[in-house]
């Protein structure tokens, strides 16, 4: 099949190349055997060849998809070479005449997984190899034997009509690389084979950095262009065993059977160098009994881990779960997890008007866990879904208790890390958890970064748009660390947006950082979005963001994060705390 010297040697060429040679040894071996009887010396050598034939196949199972596709080209040739000698050393024009008919399994082979040009070489030596030998030591008719040659020829071409419409079926047309089903099925047999065989097996994803630039700047002909550039680029490259595909977009993913995580790195970064713009990679090697949506969930974790530190690198997963992921899922089932909520208030009034909900563990040997590091885990682990789930429905609990005890409505939010926001059908969870709770969707505010946006690409904004349909609020988080872009506010579905504490930190001493505040709360008017102040620790902070004109603030001068109860039992209407010792919250 064309597709498969693109996307490299499959089990399903080596496994076909050794049973057409074990099947052609055979059959040479029957036909060497009655060479043996009718005339003993010269059946002694055709049956050595026919031998070496059959043993052939096993020895390409045994070798495995490690070879590369112009060895086994090269095997091919060898085959039809050695039929060839065959025919010429046959002492009957009957054995003859069987032996060349075994051409035909040359150009079976030649093809169904050989480039077109190269099965057609392949098939005019193989032609050749036989023709040559009837017309001269067997004194075949010129007519019969140009009969044969149609034949041959004529199958051949039939099985490559038969093999490039065969081909279409699992293809991503554009880059001509395996689609999202043909790659995904090659993950599943590759997986079998390693656990029967216990060989190594690592796969890679790969995005091209700010995909969406090209598209926007270029159009979609340019985005194109690029994806067939980066298809054709990697094709090039000599590695025995891999397989291409697209799995959608401008994400690919690669398949490396018989090849270690290690060594699948160094593989990752060649074709990032190769590619013809910058790309970021996620590596991960299988773990004996790793489901097919358990490996992907670890390699798409690493791709996203590349991503949010700064894209253009290649990141490898751990082979095994850390000890805190397999204690994390037993604190889960054990209801350990909780959360703690910390107000938001109306800054000229101090009523609270929500709550963020943030999560707590606390672990039975270690103590608290810091959410920095049991969230990470969770998604390299791949149990961010149930953690986030178990999150939502606590908070929503929590929120319903406030709610009934201060006698009006509350907004409650939570926090979505990253990859649980690109997971698949996380808009539809939320929705679904918000409905099991009864907690409105237009009183749930979902704070994702700027940056976890940023990184998660298109999907993110899929998610956050369909989450803002269904009536929930979106909040740009933490928005003045790092690289915060104005000229972005207007592309993201976003309600409120947070300024970070650090944005704060000169807010009372630095005039130039006064007036950014003072602008951005007017860009955010005219954009309608409302702006939380996060990290409000003292009274004189809260003074001058009251005089801006900023609409809601949250920080320990209002209220550290508690359990729902002791929040529960103060009134909705704050009492600004003394200056704390130690800042958070």
């Amino acid at each position: 099949m064309a597709t498969s010297t693109r996307t490299g040697t499959s089990d399903v060429l080596v496994r076909t190349t050794a049973f057409l040679f074990t099947v052609g040894g055979v059959s040479a071996a029957l036909l060497s055997l009655d060479v043996v009887r009718v005339d003993g010396p010269r059946g002694g050598p055709l049956l050595g060849l026919a031998l070496a034939a059959a043993a052939t196949g096993p020895v390409l199972l045994a070798v495995g998809p490690r070879i590369p596709t112009r060895g086994l080209a090269a095997t091919v040739l060898v085959g039809g070479a050695a039929l060839g000698i065959g025919t010429s050393m046959a002492p009957t024009l009957t054995l003859a005449l069987a032996s060349a008919a075994l051409a035909m399994l040359v150009a079976i082979e030649s093809m169904l997984f050989l480039r077109r040009r190269v099965a057609w070489v392949l098939v005019a030596v193989a032609v050749t190899c036989q023709v040559v030998p009837l017309l001269v030591v067997h004194d075949v008719p010129p007519l019969v034997c140009a009969a044969y040659a149609v034949l041959w020829v004529g199958v051949a071409w039939a099985v490559g009509v038969l093999a490039r419409h065969a081909s279409t079926a699992g293809v991503d047309a554009l880059t001509g690389l395996a689609d999202r089903r043909g790659w995904d099925a090659a993950l599943e047999q590759a997986i079998d084979r390693r656990e029967r065989r216990g060989v190594p097996l690592s796969l890679a994803l790969v995005d091209i950095d700010h995909f969406k630039l090209v598209n926007d700047e270029g159009g979609h002909a340019a985005g194109d262009d690029l994806l067939r550039a980066t298809a054709d680029a990697w094709r090039e490259l000599d590695v025995p065993g891999m397989v291409l595909g697209r799995r959608g977009g401008d994400e690919f993913a690669v398949l490396l059977p018989g090849v270690t995580g290690p060594e699948a790195h160094a593989v990752a970064d060649r074709l990032c160098a190769a590619a013809p713009a910058a790309a970021s990679c996620g590596v991960a090697e299988h773990v004996e009994g790793e489901t097919v949506a358990e490996v992907l969930r670890r390699t798409d974790t690493a791709l996203y881990a590349a991503k949010a530190a700064g894209r253009g690198r290649t990141v490898l997963s751990e082979r095994r779960r850390s000890r805190l992921v397999d204690d994390l899922v037993r604190g889960l089932a054990a209801g350990d997890l909780r959360v703690a909520l910390q107000p938001i208030v109306d800054v000229a009034s101090c009523t609270v008007v929500g709550v963020e909900a943030l999560a707590r563990w606390d672990h039975p040997r270690l103590g608290p866990v810091p959410p920095v590091e049991f969230v990470a885990a969770a998604e390299d682990g791949g149990v961010i879904d149930q953690l986030g789930a178990a999150v939502l429905a606590l908070a929503c609990a929590d929120a319903h208790v406030l709610q009934a005890a201060w006698g009006h409505p509350v907004q409650m939010g939570i926090n979505v890390s990253g990859r649980e926001l690109v997971g698949q059908g996380y808009a539809a969870r939320v929705l679904a958890g918000l409905q099991a709770a009864r907690w409105p969707a237009t009183q749930f505010v979902l704070e994702v970064t700027e940056s976890v946006v940023e990184a998660s690409g298109p999907a993110a904004l899929r998610a956050l748009r369909t989450l803002r349909e269904g009536g929930i609020r979106i909040a740009i988080d933490d928005f003045g660390t790092g690289y915060s872009s104005l000229s972005r506010l207007d592309e993201l579905p976003a309600d409120y947006l947070k300024l970070d504490r650090q944005f704060l930190t000169s807010l009372t001493t630095s005039t130039r950082r006064t007036g950014m505040v003072r602008a951005l709360l007017g860009l955010c008017a005219e954009l309608d979005m409302r702006v939380i102040a996060e990290g409000v620790e003292t009274a004189e902070q809260a003074t001058l963001l009251e005089e801006l004109g900023c609409p809601a603030a949250q920080g320990y001068h209002y209220g550290r994060p508690v359990p729902v109860a002791e929040l529960a039992a103060r009134p909705w209407r704050m009492v600004p705390a003394a200056p704390p010792v130690a800042s958070g919250g």
